[in-house]
């Protein structure tokens, strides 16, 4: 009997289950090791069915959400996070830096039919976590990998480089240096292959943290850049804003542009 794998959406863009999507011949080839059970994205419904696999997209935002991510861990052997919003609460999570309540309010006319969590958060504030996929979107080989693994019995191997090893490996020109660009590849885990330094732009750390990230020192640099406190902390507050220290650093600045 094949092992049993299922994907499941939270709150999100569905970018990361694409990234299951695109993976074309290569997701053919996979339905031969395995049965995927449930991916709707995909046409596959059973939302409660037992697996061995549970990928979870997106982040918790609702009291139904809440609900769904325990039954969810319940019916999973294994519970892998995809993606920055399951990851780390994605962009939807810089509402819990403002007033949710206030911009409900002002913006529906019957706001007491919105049904929200105070805060947006990722799945493991909540449940366990087995292995935690990042990037916005997630690295389908990534994927591929961390199934590879699993069914061979061995823990998946989890990306700590920096997206600046990355750009040494392609012969990149450093942004920071040649054009002065904020780049946050000194303090980003790398899996997208740099693809924004590649073609000149600066990293905007689609990955998350990297392992021991000074990010006081390239925050210090920014400034020497001549960003303004407020265009820092929106560099640490982005994608993967609830993360550490990401979290504390964009906070340390937007207090201080703020006097």
């Amino acid at each position: 009997m094949k092992p049993r794998v299922a994907v499941h959406k939270f709150s999100s863009c569905d970018g990361c289950q694409l990234a299951f999507i695109n993976l074309g011949e290569d997701l053919v080839k996979l339905t031969e090791l395995v049965d995927v059970v449930h991916f709707a994205e995909a046409g596959y419904v059973d939302e409660e069915a037992m697996v061995d696999i549970a990928f979870v997209e997106g982040s918790l935002t609702t009291p139904k959400e809440l609900a769904h991510i325990l039954d969810v861990r319940q019916r999973s052997r294994f519970l892998i996070t995809i993606g920055a919003c399951a990851t780390s609460g994605g962009l939807q999570a810089l509402r819990n830096m403002v007033d949710t309540q206030g911009w409900v309010d002002g913006v529906y006319a019957h706001p007491e039919y919105i049904k929200s969590l105070e805060n947006s958060t990722p799945v493991s504030k909540h449940v366990r976590v087995d292995l935690e996929l990042w990037g916005c979107p997630v690295n389908y080989r990534q994927v591929l990998a961390a199934i590879r693994s699993l069914l061979s019995g061995v823990s998946p191997r989890v990306e700590q480089d920096k997206v600046c090893l990355e750009c040494k490996r392609q012969q990149n020109s450093c942004v920071m240096v040649t054009r002065g660009a904020p780049c946050m590849g000194p303090v980003t885990r790398t899996g997208c292959g740099s693809i924004c330094p590649s073609v000149g732009r600066d990293c905007y750390a689609c990955f998350g943290p990297a392992e021991r990230s000074n990010t006081d020192a390239l925050s210090q640099r920014f400034a020497e850049l001549g960003l303004s406190d407020e265009a820092i902390a929106n560099r640490f507050h982005f994608i993967n804003n609830q993360s550490e220290p990401f979290l504390s650093t964009g906070k340390k600045w937007r207090e201080k542009s703020r006097g």
